[in-house]
């Protein structure tokens, strides 16, 4: 197991995560990043999620990926 981080970025700030996730391979990974953000954008709330980008880092801080909440919300219609 691995430990990760999802930390959250949009233009206003950052908000860091402290606790991390045990994750067992990049698939799992993969799947835990979208369901982090699918919660958020699905939540009750005003927030304008389209800036917000979910940054996924390793226990030594190394950026493993980025995702965009743009590419989970799809485009604007």
């Amino acid at each position: 197991m691995t430990r990760v981080y999802f930390h959250y970025s949009s233009p206003e700030g950052v908000c860091i995560d402290q606790h991390g996730t045990a994750v067992g391979n990049l698939a799992e990974l993969r799947d835990q990043a979208a369901r982090a953000v699918n919660s958020l954008i699905t939540g009750q709330g005003p927030e304008d999620w389209r800036y917000w980008t979910l940054h996924v880092s390793d226990d030594l801080n190394d950026e493993i990926f980025a995702l965009p909440f743009a590419s989970v919300l799809g485009k604007l219609h």
